[in-house]
C-alpha cells in the first residue's frame, strides 16, 4: 500500500505501476525511464517529498524521462537487488533496460537538475556495489585493523556512476 501522495501519482498523473515482469516490459518500451522506489512511507517521510518533487522534475525531463512507480514488497525487494542502492526513497534512471545511475533520498533543487542531467549523459554501466555506512559491522563479517590500511584505500567508483 503506498501513501496517498504516491498513490495520486499513478490514478492522477498516470505513472506505470511496475513489480519484476512488469518492470522489465515497462523498460523495453522506453527509450529512459525513472524508476521511482518509495519504500515505507510511514517510516519515510521523504518518501512523500520525492513523491511532490518527481512530477516537478518531469516538467523539465518529462520530454526524455518516462515515470513509474516501483509496486512495495516482493518487485522492489528483488528490484533493489538489481540496482544496489540502500535507501529510500530512490530514483533509478534507466536508457532501456540498462543502468545509468541513481538519487536517493531527497535533494535540493538544483542537485536533482544537475545531477539527473549528467545521469542521462552517462554511458549505461552496472549498478555500483553495495556499500555498507562507516561503522557498519555485519555478523561474521572480518573487520580491517588500524594498522592495516592498504585494504581501506577508497575505491574510485566515478566512471559515470551515482552512489
Amino acid at each position: 500500500m503506498f501513501s496517498p501522495l504516491t498513490q495520486m501519482l499513478i490514478d492522477n498523473h498516470g505513472y506505470a505501476l511496475v513489480d519484476k515482469k512488469s518492470g522489465d516490459d515497462f523498460l523495453k518500451q522506453n527509450e529512459y525511464s525513472v524508476l521511482f522506489f518509495p519504500g515505507d512511507a510511514e517510516r519515510l517521510a521523504e518518501s512523500d517529498d520525492v513523491a511532490v518533487i518527481l512530477p516537478e522534475l518531469m516538467k523539465v525531463f518529462g520530454d526524455r524521462l518516462m515515470p513509474a512507480v516501483v509496486e512495495r514488497g516482493d518487485a522492489e525487494r528483488a528490484l533493489q537487488l538489481r540496482y544496489r542502492f540502500n535507501a529510500f526513497p530512490t530514483l533509478v534512471f534507466l536508457r532501456g533496460a540498462a543502468y545509468l545511475g541513481a538519487i536517493s533520498r531527497v535533494q535540493d533543487w538544483q542537485d536533482y537538475v544537475r545531477e539527473i542531467t549528467e545521469i542521462l549523459s552517462h554511458p549505461p554501466s552496472d549498478p555500483p556495489r553495495y556499500e555498507f555506512p562507516e561503522g557498519c559491522v555485519t555478523a561474521g563479517m572480518a573487520t580491517e585493523s588500524p594498522q592495516d590500511t592498504s585494504a581501506g584505500e577508497p575505491q574510485d567508483t566515478s566512471a559515470g556512476e551515482m552512489q
